[in-house]
C-alpha cells in the first residue's frame, strides 16, 4: 500500500517525533522529583544514554514508546500497512539495540526498570508509578 501523502511531507511529520522529553518521559519525571528522588537526564557517560539514571540507587529507568521499541503485547502497537519491510527492519533493530544496552548496563552493575509508554496510560499509571516508587523505597 502507497503511502498517501508525499515523501518531504513524511519527512516532515517525522522530524516532529521527539525522543527526549516525550510525555511518558516527563509523567515518570515529574512524579519522582515530587517525591524527592534525584537524577540525571540521558547520561552521556552510560551505554545508550538512559532517559532517568538515579546514581543514588545504582538504577537505570527507560522509558519505552510502545511503537518505537515494539511492544507487541500491548494493544497500542501496529506495524504500519505501508513501508513494512523498513519498518520492520527498523523497529527490530530497536530491539536489538535495547538488549545489547541493557546488557552492557547490567555488565556495569546498574538495575534497569523499564516503562513502557501504555503503562502510562491513565488506567494503568498509578498502578505503574507506585510499584516504580515502592521498588526505589525499597532499595535504599
Amino acid at each position: 500500500m502507497a503511502d498517501k501523502v508525499s515523501k518531504e511531507k513524511r519527512s516532515s511529520v517525522m522530524s516532529l517525533v521527539k525522543s527526549s522529553n516525550t510525555k511518558p518521559e516527563m509523567i515518570v519525571r515529574k512524579f519522582l522529583f515530587a517525591q524527592g528522588f534525584r537524577y540525571r537526564l540521558h547520561e552521556k557517560k552510560l551505554p545508550g544514554k538512559p532517559d532517568l539514571t538515579l546514581k543514588k540507587y545504582k538504577t537505570i529507568i527507560l522509558i519505552n514508546g510502545c511503537f518505537w521499541h515494539g511492544h507487541e503485547t500491548c494493544g497500542s502497537y501496529q506495524m504500519p500497512k505501508s513501508n513494512e519491510v523498513f519498518w520492520s527492519d527498523k523497529i527490530e533493530k530497536n530491539k536489538a539495540r535495547d538488549i545489547e544496552t541493557e546488557i552492557k548496563l547490567k555488565k556495569l552493575g546498574w538495575d534497569i526498570i523499564k516503562v513502557w509508554e501504555c503503562e502510562l496510560r491513565s488506567k494503568r499509571r498509578e498502578l505503574t508509578l507506585n510499584t516504580l516508587l515502592n521498588y526505589l523505597k525499597n532499595k535504599h
